[in-house]
């Protein structure tokens, strides 16, 4: 016994020794795959660091994994499958029951409506006997079941689990990746079931959410304060954004109330209300695709209107917390959006332009000089002429344009009078003269504009000679917010000069004269020989088609000719001019800054594709210019800096900022064509 009980003994202390040694191993182990882990992790971090610099530091070490994780190999998705042959109808109750059956699953009850729709769609009919096997225990699997009629057993290792009746589900691992099944299923009764293949299941899904991600990215990229993110950043969003659903009449957001989250339609219809007078007015019908409360995500605001569900309803959504820690605000295009519903609500707004008739407008008399007793002309033009004129009830000014409409047929520029018309309409910018109204009659167009009190640029550059680079800052700041607006709504302005850039009352600068603007789709050409000489990029001289680039290089020759007080590229005769331009030479003054050189040269590269503006960041490149150092563009967009340009604005009767002109009482012949009908 004693003998029995000692080689116990040992064998007790050698596997003691054993576990010992072991457990050593299993520490020794698990000591390399954790510094394993952790150079991986250094790696990992090192890459993503590269791709999004970290903004905190205070980051937490993740804790490790101690076993291997199942491999699953992955399988190629097909980009198309023909499924149509192999669509089955289904009736009200069959959809009802496979419905009910998915809802039931805890995997397949996580999948969205449109996705449990295919389900149902996409699911074909199999009809099996009595003692059939429908999966066979450790076989690879590529299809689950939903039972419609009869029953089914399901055995393990010989031993009966359960039996499946109508509305079971089974199988349904295997339409995620190829598995083994863990247990045989055979009909236990002649039985009907819906199957459904892994290679359609995961084609159609697949599909449908590459298709989904997608219309969800160029959602996201409509809204103006993500619109600076790149895609990278935009899908991270995308990640962190979740579904919800509204019943018809459901407040989504309240007018008043503190928004904190921002949101897209994907489905249904939302109304837009507003509180006027104590009634609720609707502003708009927002439908799929529209997006609002895009402001809570970077700023403490109050909702500006209610938004309501028209029938049932589903947005995307993703709050301001959530949004900070996805994207670092840094990161984000600030910007004076409270325009977001307004833009809808501009035309709905009482003001003198709404109810402004011809008849109201009365000609502005200048009140001394030889001039004296003479209407007000702000300036002239081969378009035609712009008077200064006011209303005797509101006491408003106005700069009103009138154009020859015999000129504007013989010259062929009756599209572009038409279209500049529809742009300002539609345009909603601090940085873009307003269009209040437009008339005509049998000789004339007449387009009623805001009127900018400050002057020309043109003017100011002369009286000057040259301007001081903080104003030459400010200025093209004014532009390049204007040419943001613009190209976002993807219309090119080609005509940008001192001449064409007014100043309001509190020295900011306005863009005017829209003859020349052009709405084009990203990635088309137009090829027309349009501009001013000084200010036309080689592409157009060339005749090689352009696009939006030709914006940038106008810009550089603008800051050049602020800087300096002639264009980089200038003759009397517009061949040389050209010559020059194609030359490309830019020969800078001594007097210049090394930033402003810089900018020029960038903006004015010969080649669009490498134009500062035009590249993949796009106007952002040029706003972080070291040239705009000084400037905030949120202030700026908020008009709360203050405009160094105010100095060049003469103080006196409300024309003092412009030249004198003497009055033209001659009329132009009458046009009777009809291509201003809808004018």
């Amino acid at each position: 016994m004693e003998k029995q009980l000692e080689e116990l003994k040992q064998q007790l202390e050698k596997q003691c020794l054993i576990n010992q040694e072991l457990q050593r191993q299993n520490k020794d182990l698990e000591q390399r795959l954790q510094e394993k882990e952790k150079v991986l992790q250094e790696l990992q971090s090192q890459y993503h660091d590269l791709e999004f610099p970290s903004q905190s530091g205070n980051e937490i070490e993740p804790e490790f994994r101690k076993s291997r994780a199942a491999v699953i190999a992955s399988e190629p998705i097909q980009e198309t499958l023909e499924i149509t042959s192999t669509r089955v109808k289904k009736t009200v109750s069959e959809t009802s029951l496979i419905v009910k059956a998915i809802q039931k699953n805890d995997f397949l009850s996580r999948l969205d409506d449109e996705q449990t729709a295919m389900m149902v769609d996409l699911l074909v009919v199999s009809n099996l006997k009595q003692g059939d096997e429908v999966i066979k225990e450790g076989t690879e699997g590529d299809s689950m079941y939903i039972v419609a009629a009869g029953e089914l057993v399901v055995t393990q290792a010989g031993r009966e689990l359960r039996t499946l009746t109508i509305g079971d589900v089974f199988g349904e691992l295997a339409i995620l990746y190829n598995c083994k099944r863990t247990a045989t299923v055979k009909a236990k009764t002649a039985v009907r079931l819906w199957c459904m293949e892994r290679q359609t299941y995961r084609t159609i899904i697949t599909n449908k959410s590459k298709k989904k991600r997608e219309e969800l990215m160029g959602f996201l990229k409509t809204a103006q304060t993500l619109k600076e993110l790149n895609d990278v950043q935009l899908s991270k969003i995308i990640d962190s954004m979740e579904e919800v659903k509204y019943q018809d009449k459901d407040v989504i957001v309240q007018e008043g109330t503190e928004g904190n989250t921002f949101y897209i339609i994907l489905k249904g219809e939302v109304l837009v209300t507003k509180n006027v007078n104590g009634q609720q007015k609707q502003i708009r019908r927002m439908v799929k695709g529209e997006h609002f409360g895009e402001q809570a995500l970077i700023r403490e605001v109050l909702r500006t209107a209610t938004c309501t569900a028209d029938g049932p309803v589903t947005c995307f959504s993703i709050d301001k917390e959530l949004f900070e820690e996805t994207i670092p605000i840094e990161h984000l295009e600030l910007f004076d959006d409270s325009k977001v519903l307004q833009e809808a609500q501009a035309q709905d707004k009482t003001s003198p332009g709404s109810t402004l008739t011809f008849e109201d407008l009365v000609p502005v008399l200048y009140q001394e000089g030889r001039y004296q007793g003479d209407p007000v002309t702000l300036g002239i033009g081969g378009f035609g002429r712009v008077e200064l004129m006011t209303t005797l009830s509101h006491g408003k000014y106005y700069a009103v344009k009138r154009v020859s409409k015999k000129h504007i047929v013989s010259k062929r520029q009756e599209e572009h009078i038409l279209f500049e018309k529809e742009i300002l309409k539609a345009i909603q910018s601090d940085f873009i003269i307003r269009l209040h109204a437009a008339f005509k009659d049998t000789r004339y167009i007449y387009m009623v504009m805001e009127f900018c009190s400050g002057g020309e640029i043109w003017t100011k550059l002369k009286e000057v000679g040259r301007f001081e680079e903080s104003i030459a800052v400010f200025c093209t700041a004014c532009v390049v917010e204007a040419y943001s607006y613009l190209h976002k709504k993807n219309i090119m302005y080609r005509d940008l000069k001192p001449e064409n850039l007014m100043l309001d009352v509190k020295g900011y600068v306005k863009l005017i004269d829209f003859g020349f603007a052009k709405e084009m789709v990203r990635g088309d050409k137009t090829y027309s020989f349009v501009g001013t000489p000084e200010y036309i990029a080689p592409e157009i001289i060339k005749n090689q088609g352009h696009d939006f680039a030709v914006d940038f290089w106008s810009l550089g020759i603008l800051i050049f000719e602020l800087l300096a007080g002639s264009p980089p590229f200038s003759s009397s005769e517009p061949q040389r001019i050209y010559a020059k331009i194609l030359d490309g030479v830019l020969k800078f003054p001594p007097y210049m800054s090394e930033a402003a050189k810089s900018i020029i040269s960038k903006l004015c590269r010969p080649r669009p594709g490498q134009r500062l503006g035009n590249t993949k960041n796009g106007i952002k490149d040029v706003r972080h210019h070291r040239w705009f150092s000084n400037i905030n563009w949120h202030k700026l967009r908020m008009r709360q800096i203050d405009a160094p340009t105010i100095r060049l604005i003469r103080k006196g009767p409300c024309y003092i900022n412009f030249d004198r002109f003497p009055y033209d009482q001659t009329k132009a012949d009458e046009e009777f064509s009809g291509w201003d009908r809808d004018f």
